[in-house]
């Protein structure tokens, strides 16, 4: 993904502040006792998953066991994290009470030639079943098998006798199976790390996924709160950034008193001198200005005030309130080019880029530089 520069990036624009956020992402501050684990359903709500697909991923687990008996450490959230990178949970599907989804995903056909030269790169094992080619292949479903894979991977989880790579279910089971291969021991970091590049041979798809497994596992245990209210000037922040969600990112825009006109124009036309807004620093200059703390205009700046969260604690490390940034480098604070406010549970309140209102959404996982205390 790229980023463009002043606060800059490509994320869907919420356009008014859910009911689950105000309720349920907004945590404790200092000297809370450590959370029970929330009930799946709750989890599920809070990191965007669909419910059905949550219960498919929590019954593969389940079931896992008796596919795989020398596997061991399959959880909900390992298959979370591989879905979410491979169709973002089945991201504007229909899917029945089966499981079944529709229209079905598919991935691009795979006709890449080989290296003599003919169409061999990819040959057709499916007769076009499942990814409607009879010519060549293409991935499928919500994980995103070939169906060469699927073949001795799929496994049938809802007990319809079939095995469809375009059942939430049958998929979910299917992928945890691949995961395990001859028995892994996926509690191990290291086997875990080798599952997942045996799913995908990249390492940054790998680091992605357990971004999303480390995000959802630290919701799933209660190590990232939910439910509990913020309270003194961590309230007073968030509830004053809040205020304003809905308000349109102006360049520039954005002082103490709340939203003004931007002081220049993006290079997409979508902000500038004519728009009343704030950009991302502005927000959080005019939300901490209510608790009666003065930052920094840039994002870089308010970055060398407080105390500083090393991005390599994780957002565990957070408390609602703190500042959090984003950067080209995430090693190197001068490269930091955007800035939001934590509201807890992994969820942050942020004007995001020219063209969209202010809005919550999860913490980024790209370019994630830590945080800042003041509070």
């Amino acid at each position: 993904m790229t980023r463009r520069p002043g606060c800059a990036t490509v994320l869907l624009a919420l356009l008014s502040v859910p009911l689950l956020v105000l309720l349920l992402v907004i945590t404790a501050q200092s000297g809370a006792r450590p959370a029970a684990a929330p009930p799946i359903e709750t989890v599920g709500k809070v990191s965007g998953i669909p419910a059905r697909m949550l219960a498919a991923y929590h019954n593969a687990a389940t079931r896992l066991p008796r596919e795989k008996p020398s596997c061991k450490g399959i959880r909900w959230t390992v298959l979370a994290g591989i879905a979410r990178i491979e169709s973002n949970h089945a991201s504007g599907r229909t899917i029945t009470a089966r499981g079944d989804i529709t229209p079905r995903i598919l991935g691009p056909v795979l006709d890449g030639t080989g290296a003599s030269g003919n169409h061999t790169a990819f040959p057709d094992t499916d007769h076009g079943r499942w990814d409607g080619t009879a010519t060549s292949e293409r991935a499928v479903g919500p994980f995103q098998f070939l169906p060469s894979t699927w073949n001795n991977s799929g496994r049938d989880a809802n007990d319809d006798h079939i095995t469809d790579p375009h059942n939430a279910d049958d998929a979910a089971l299917g992928a945890a199976v691949y995961l395990c291969g001859n028995g892994r021991n996926l509690h191990d970091h290291t086997q875990l790390r080798a599952a997942i590049y045996q799913y995908n041979h990249s390492t940054a798809y790998v680091d992605d996924v357990l971004t999303w497994i480390d995000r959802y596992s630290q919701l799933a245990t209660g190590t990232i709160p939910i439910g509990r209210p913020a309270t003194g000037d961590a309230r007073t922040v968030i509830t004053a950034a809040l205020a304003h969600t809905g308000t349109p990112y102006s360049w520039g825009g954005g002082n103490t008193n709340g939203p003004s006109t931007g002081i220049c124009c993006s290079p997409s036309g979508k902000s500038g001198v004519h728009i009343r807004g704030f950009d991302c620093s502005g927000l959080t200059l005019y939300a901490y200005a209510q608790a009666g703390i003065r930052l920094p205009r840039t994002a870089a700046q308010q970055a060398g005030v407080g105390r500083r969260i090393p991005a390599t604690l994780g957002s565990g490390a957070l408390k609602p309130g703190d500042l959090v940034f984003f950067a080209y480098d995430p090693t190197s604070d001068p490269t930091i080019h955007h800035v939001g406010i934590y509201l807890g549970n992994g969820q942050m309140i942020n004007a995001a880029r020219p063209g969209t209102l202010v809005r919550t959404e999860p913490l980024w996982d790209h370019g994630y530089a830590g945080g800042t205390r003041l509070l």
